[in-house]
């Protein structure tokens, strides 16, 4: 079985999910797959793992194993990293990131930048890698979310290959930002102390950051000379994404707000406000 590293379509179904999906590049056609020896992958479409020889691939990392953060408007490039073995070394491979249940009948596809990934060998074994480029001007907020599986092929200097569809998996977040005002100040000891903020994200259907309403955000504290925080309630934003509360000041002390992220969306946490409290 020979794999050819060239674009082509396989089947009709993910061609169409092709087109259909958020691309994350200008590619516009599936990474062609190996066929099996009077099969195909057409009559495989419940298989994992097709192998063909001696070629394992054996470990994946996507964006340094960190989640996909993308702003409102700005490009980024991801890098994929992949090892494979086989007793003539590796010659090329690709990835692809795919969502759903089946890989011949994806939800949604992301293909990498270019035709197959760069691969380099240290004997029998080949690092490859593959880069995508993102750009929120291309997608919509429904990219947001985990369930994003890596499938990977590898392919040996022999002609020998092996093809994982589910190899890995990945989340893609929409980035967040945090704001925290407490106020007046300078405040009188065991006065009312007004802490104020607003959580928006990217949000990828106008391409701008919007509020993000009803989360749960903590409202923490760090006394002047102490070195950690404490969480003194948490507050929840309102239908655009604002933040207030009323605390009793009772010391100088720095507040900030800390949001812990959702399946959507990147946890961020804001720099302490100091208040002088007399």
């Amino acid at each position: 079985m020979r794999f050819r590293v060239s674009v082509a379509v396989v089947t009709g179904a993910l061609a169409a999910t092709a087109l259909a999906a958020p691309v994350a590049t200008a590619a516009d056609s599936v990474p062609a797959l190996p066929a099996l020896s009077g099969k195909g992958y057409a009559s495989k479409a419940k298989s994992d793992d097709v192998r063909d020889g001696d070629t394992r691939i054996t470990s994946v990392s996507v964006n340094g194993g960190k989640p996909i953060v993308l702003h409102a408007t700005d490009t980024k490039k991801v890098t994929v990293t992949f090892t494979a073995k086989d007793n003539r070394g590796i010659a090329a491979g690709d990835v692809w990131l795919w969502r759903g249940t089946d890989p011949y009948a994806a939800e949604a596809l992301i293909l990498s930048d270019g035709e197959k990934a760069s691969c380099t060998n240290k004997g029998t074994t080949g690092t490859c890698k593959a880069n995508f480029t993102f750009d929120p001007w291309d997608h919509t907020n429904d990219l947001a979310g985990g369930g994003w599986r890596v499938a990977i092929y590898a392919e040996g200097k022999d002609g020998d290959g092996e093809v994982r569809f589910r190899y890995g998996s990945t989340s893609i977040q929409r980035d967040s930002r945090l704001t925290v005002d407490a106020a007046p100040e300078p405040v009188k000891k065991n006065a009312n102390l007004t802490v104020t903020g607003a959580l928006t994200r990217a949000n990828w259907d106008v391409n701008r950051y919007t509020g993000y309403s009803a989360q749960p955000v903590k409202l923490q504290y760090r006394a002047k000379d102490a070195k950690t925080y404490t969480t003194v309630k948490t507050v929840t934003t309102d239908s655009v994404g604002k933040l207030k509360t009323t605390v009793k000041a009772t010391a100088d002390g720095y507040y900030r707000y800390s949001f812990a992220g959702t399946s959507t969306t990147k946890p961020v946490t804001t720099a302490g406000d100091f208040i002088d409290v007399n």
